[in-house]
């Protein structure tokens, strides 16, 4: 069974109930960020049960070495782990002598949870029972500002009900923190020094190895009743890791007491190190200017601004609508474009989980949500963080054995070095280079944006090209290029022959690449002979480039007419998953590797991922007979599986399918499906989910210039709208039942198709 207990509403996620067995999903599901940091949803105050402290700043990490049983040449030295920042949340609590902790009181009545995703906001309500037996009505509210994006803001009430009460806040930030996933319990964290200037507070630490340093602030106020009060700490604590303020309250039965908590993160990737404290005092000064009701108006205007491009909405079907927006939500609040140096980790700000920053899912799915709800900047950034990195991706290559410049992008990343500690993926995982490339081709289709490729893209290309060029080997049996020991996108076959998807990456960026060429050649000369002078591109090596691209050897059953995932998939026992029984998944976490390896079970989209990339060079009529193949062998055990077959299924016309599959991607983690939301939430394959509807059920394309719809709506809908951000002209898409309308913003009309059918659409006035 999946989890249910995520309450249907169009623009919340919503928990009525305190169950303590659920208090890290919820953690997870309830994580807040603006895209310079965030955090999972833990309690402000003590919790002693089982829970998973996490908070993230963007950037930040550490290069842990490398744990394997056996080292192997070429190994990456480190795995690079998402820092456990230093917790500026904190907020302990005694009430009437007793320390405040959900844990441990008698009962908690009326406890709600939400995440309200229009305004950005995280409010936790409840009623508790004390062990003393005094009853308390607690509010709290939390955001991290869209606008200043080194602030945190926190609102705590406490209401006691049944009796007077004296209640001690005590706020602190603490850089003592540990990873969940330490290999061997370490400290990442060194403590610089730790400071208090009034009623402000400041932790400074630094990264082992990595030495980024971190100013973690706050600043506290105490409201009676609505009302701010002067009252002064009457304790601070300062230790080498941890500053502590102590504010003392005597309240009546029925009385509100409030603290009121600015804090956050300043980093020296942004300041001078020995200017951070200075920034930090800086950043509560603007908090303090504008105090928090203003900062919360801010908010709810900044997300207000996000939701009017980003948006889609969905009629007739909330847990659809809710699904979608909470996908968007979290991609907004990892990513938000203004730094072009990071980039959309796949767990976001929601936990630890395989590290790193950068995988190929930022290129195959990430690009196109930015690249349509926000503008060609952002989305060349993401390309740019590409070409930036190109000297580390060839110093990887020359690691492996490849030289004269070709590049092998990392499968994860922090700075362009490969931080990935699994053999099979590390060296065979090579396709992420085919989806670097075709995010290129991706882009400048989109935006018409010409100047890229002879700027940075023809660059990266061409180190591309060579790296497929030297990976593939002449075979005198088949008289073909082979590609060998590779590990396709289906990570459920390892050290393959020929995997199909990573052989027509090879076929098509070599091609692209060559096309490319003669493109900058031609048309901007002067970049062409600057590329040529940097990379030593010669007519020879293009030449060769072209015959290996046109002898690529690819696996096909002419008895089935498709083509195979890999050299020896025919000889598998081809038991659809329908005949699995339910106690049996997922595999992932039920049956061994090696039986894993042996089997048909699919992951992921595999085959199916070249006719989602290379859509243009297939017919219907294969996608169809190759769907039929595969699907039934596919497992999703991928959070990146659902949202490909959702719009092959809606590109076939197979709505119900493609229906189903899009629930699956939407509510992939509010649901559960693949019983690890504890762990943190799938992040990147967010960006599937808003694919599944704009190019599955929207059928949006560009071909020639143009943009192209199919739409097609489930019938569990009643209609749906999206926008799109084409060449600096915004288009609304509004889909009902039975005809399809557009509105345009802008001064110029804008041509589009609806199956093949011209409509010219108008400005609206």
């Amino acid at each position: 069974m999946n989890q249910d207990y995520i309450i249907p509403n169009a623009w919340s996620i919503i928990e009525e109930g305190f169950e303590k067995d659920r208090v890290k999903s919820s953690e997870s599901l309830f994580s807040i960020g603006n895209g310079a940091m965030g955090q999972r949803a833990n309690f402000e105050e003590f919790y002693s049960g089982d829970t998973f402290q996490g908070s993230y700043i963007a950037g930040v990490y550490y290069p842990d070495k490398t744990k394997v049983g056996w080292w192997k040449n070429g190994y990456p030295e480190y795995f690079a782990k998402v820092l456990n920042a230093p917790v500026w949340i904190g907020i302990d609590i005694e009430i009437n002598g007793e320390k405040f902790d959900l844990n441990t009181c008698k009962e908690v009545k009326n406890f709600r949870r939400e995440l309200n995703m229009k305004e950005g906001l995280l409010d936790r309500s409840f009623m508790a029972i004390l062990p003393s037996g005094l009853e308390i009505e607690v509010f709290v509210r939390r955001f991290l500002s869209a606008d200043l994006d080194e602030l945190g803001a926190i609102k705590y009430d406490i209401k006691p009900i049944n009796g007077d009460a004296k209640i001690v806040f005590k706020p602190y930030v603490d850089a003592a923190v540990k990873n969940e996933d330490a290999n061997w319990e370490e400290i990442f964290w060194e403590p610089i020094s730790s400071e208090i200037k009034g009623e402000q507070g400041f932790v400074q630490a630094r990264t082992f190895k990595t030495h980024f340093e971190v100013v973690t602030f706050m600043q506290n106020k105490i409201l009676v009743n609505g009302s701010y009060q002067q009252i002064a700490p009457t304790n601070a604590v300062n230790t080498e890791t941890k500053v502590e303020f102590t504010y003392e309250v005597e309240v009546k039965a029925n009385d509100t007491t409030t603290i009121e908590k600015f804090g956050g993160y300043v980093v020296s990737t942004n300041h001078p190190k020995n200017e951070l404290i200075n920034a930090a005092e800086n950043v509560l000064s603007q908090a303090n200017e504008q105090g928090y009701e203003q900062l919360l108006i801010n908010q709810k205007e900044a997300w207000a601004k996000i939701w009017e491009m980003a948006d889609i909405t969905i009629e007739g079907d909330t847990k659809a609508q809710q699904g979608i927006r909470f996908n968007i939500f979290q991609l907004n609040q990892t990513y938000s474009g203004k730094d072009a140096r990071l980039n959309i980790g796949p767990k976001g700000f929601t936990g630890e989980k395989y590290g790193g920053s950068t995988y190929w899912d930022t290129e195959a799915y990430c690009l196109p949500f930015y690249m349509v709800t926000k503008n060609q900047e952002v989305a060349r950034n993401l390309l740019m963080y590409r070409f930036n990195q190109l000297d580390k991706a060839i110093e990887n290559g020359e690691k492996l054995g490849f030289n004269k410049g070709a590049a092998l992008y990392p499968m994860v990343t922090m700075n362009g070095e490969e931080c990935h500690n699994e053999w099979e993926i590390t060296f065979e995982e090579i396709h992420r280079n085919g989806a670097i490339a075709f995010a290129i081709y991706n882009y400048v289709r989109f935006t018409g944006d010409q100047t890229y490729i002879p700027e940075a893209g023809l660059e990266v290309l061409l180190g591309i090209a060579r790296f497929w060029k030297q990976r593939v080997n002449w075979s005198n049996d088949k008289k073909q290029y082979v590609m060998l020991g590779v590990t396709g996108p289906n990570e459920y076959e390892n050290n393959v022959n020929n995997n199909f998807h990573s052989n027509y990456c090879a076929q098509w960026c070599m091609n692209y690449l060559l096309e490319q060429v003669e493109n900058v050649k031609t048309n901007y000369p002067e970049d062409f002979a600057r590329i040529a002078a940097k990379t030593n591109i010669t007519d020879a090596e293009l030449a060769e480039m072209k015959e290996v691209a046109a002898n690529i050897y690819f696996p096909f059953s002419e008895e089935l007419g498709i083509y195979l995932q890999q050299d020896g998939f025919l000889d598998k026992d081809l038991t659809p998953v329908s005949e699995l029984s339910k106690e049996e998944r997922p595999i992932n976490q039920k049956w061994s590797w090696d039986r894993i390896l042996r089997s048909a079970y699919i992951k992921q989209a595999d085959v199916l991922q070249s006719f989602y990339y290379f859509e243009d060079q297939f017919s219907k009529e294969q996608l169809e007979k190759h769907f039929d193949f595969y699907e039934p062998l596919t497992v999703h055990e991928s959070s990146l599986s659902p949202c490909v077959h959702s719009i092959q299924a809606a590109t076939l016309g197979r709505m119900e399918q493609a229906y189903t599959f899009y629930l699956r991607t939407s509510r992939l983690d509010l649901d559960d499906y693949n019983k690890e939301v504890h762990e943190g939430l799938h992040i990147t394959s967010m960006a599937g989910t808003w694919m599944s509807i704009v190019e599955g059920f929207g059928g949006m394309r560009v071909k020639n210039d143009q943009l192209y719809f199919e739409p097609r709506l489930p019938e569990q809908w009643e209609g749906f709208t999206f926008k799109v951000n084409f060449r600096h002209q915004i288009l609304k898409v509004i889909v009902n039942k039975g005809e399809t309308t557009f509105e345009l913003e802008g001064t110029e009309p804008l041509e589009v198709y609806v199956f093949d059918q011209k409509v010219v659409v108008q400005p609206s006035i």
